[in-house]
């Protein structure tokens, strides 16, 4: 027995000081990211805003590339984005700490001047440098710092959404699909909800929409499941749009500075063609409009996939997430009554499954849903986002993201069934 009390008291011991060393990373990891990430949401509002008024902003698209790309050869990171990050978590790799300006004035000018982009890359490469940075600070290990560059993540994410729990698990689980460190959890979480509250305290609202939920039935199941295979086709095709203008807008246009000025000369065209502002910046007042109100035009997701495509291929600074919300909810909007699902609700399912299929985070998927809707049509949507999850395949937004599991059968991915029978010959 006393040997028994001696071993828990030394566990204990132990636990408390970890404790401590991820309440302070939390902290100071909550208080940098939700700080930041305050200060980055209300510049991206203000910008919005001001091209909302000011439509001749959009003109200036081509020559707010070129100041992009100064800006990130005067910083040294040129060619480093969301995957750097990601490979951060996953080798320990090095995070500079001039990838925060560069990304907040490159994402803050994108959509001053009208590119097609989102809000999250931002979050997740300036959370990632935050987070791995501060580790560094903290004198921590490798290892350790892993974990910071996830609590980074996972902070920024939750002060520009308002979703501390649903950004927790989506750090842990976005890097290696399939593996989740759950050590991490506590700290990350930790650091969520500070930088939530930072948010808050700053007067920004989290996002939250409306949405009337049908019935649970069988037949209502059945209709979710088919509009969920459609979003996974959906899911399929955006991945694989904006991997092939990634690696051929290079090719085509190999000076950054002319592919810059091309890129944005095209956007700009397109926007005209296809009406200005609509797929201009992060289209959240769409998203909610399909959402809340059930309208949407049969082509917006396909024009702002194609738009999104091509900002980012080109140069232009932001992320990948908000417009899946966008081309989910609208596709979902004007799919869902053909199946005779109701609007809304058919864009909010659309919403989390195209998600869901892009980033491969099923459950994170399922904890947005449930974030954003307050629960309203909770099965269904876990329902439609275990299918999108299934069918989109080993396809993803980020080409540094791996899979450790197979997604139709409980067991490893080759490499990894290889990786543990190496590991077990070498014991």
């Amino acid at each position: 027995m006393n040997q028994f009390i001696e071993h828990y008291k030394k566990s204990i011991g132990v636990s408390l000081a970890a404790l401590f060393r991820w309440v302070l990373l939390a902290f100071c990891t909550g208080v940098l990211c939700g700080s930041i990430g305050t200060a980055f949401h209300l510049a991206v509002e203000v910008v919005t805003e001001w091209r909302a008024v000011h439509g001749w902003l959009l003109w200036l698209l081509p020559a707010a590339g070129l100041v992009i790309v100064a800006l990130y050869k005067a910083t040294g990171c040129e060619g480093k984005g969301t995957n750097d990050v990601l490979q951060a978590v996953q080798d320990g790799k090095a995070v500079t700490p001039w990838l925060i300006p560069a990304i907040f004035f490159g994402t803050v000018i994108t959509h001053l001047c009208g590119g097609s982009a989102g809000r999250e890359g931002a979050a997740l490469q300036m959370g990632g440098s935050i987070g791995w940075n501060i580790g560094r600070m903290l004198h921590m290990d490798d290892h350790a710092c892993r974990s910071a560059t996830v609590c980074g993540m996972a902070a920024f994410f939750s002060a520009l959404f308002g979703t501390p729990l649903a950004a927790t698990l989506f750090a842990m689980m976005v890097v290696d699909v399939g593996l989740i460190f759950m050590g991490t959890f506590v700290p990350a979480f930790l650091a969520a909800l500070i930088a939530y509250g930072i948010s808050l305290a700053a007067g920004i609202s989290p996002t939250r929409m409306n949405v009337a939920a049908p019935a649970l039935t069988v037949a209502t199941a059945v209709k979710v499941g088919i509009l969920a295979l459609a979003c996974a086709v959906v899911a399929v095709v955006f991945c694989k749009c904006l991997h092939l203008f990634e690696h051929k807008m290079p090719h085509w246009l190999p000076n950054p500075w002319v592919r810059a000025v091309v890129g944005g000369v095209v956007v700009v065209v397109l926007s005209y063609l296809m009406g200005v502002g609509r797929y201009n910046g992060a289209g959240m007042n769409i998203i909610t409009s399909a959402v809340e109100q059930g309208t949407a035009l049969p082509w917006d997701f396909a024009c702002k996939m194609l738009l999104t495509a091509i900002t980012l291929s080109a140069g232009f600074k932001g992320g990948e997430v908000v417009p899946s919300f966008f081309i989910g909810a609208t596709f979902g909007c004007v799919a869902g009554p053909l199946l005779g699902l109701p609007a809304g609700f058919a864009a909010a399912v659309g919403m989390v499954c195209v998600f869901c299929g892009a980033t491969n985070t099923l459950i994170p998927s399922i904890l947005l849903a449930y974030e954003l809707f307050d629960g309203s049509g909770l099965e269904l949507m876990a329902l439609a986002c275990g299918l999108s999850y299934m069918f989109s395949g080993y396809h993803s937004l980020y080409s540094s993201q791996t899979f450790v599991s197979e997604k139709l059968r409980p067991e490893y991915a080759m490499q990894w069934r290889e990786r543990i029978r190496k590991s077990r010959e070498e014991k």
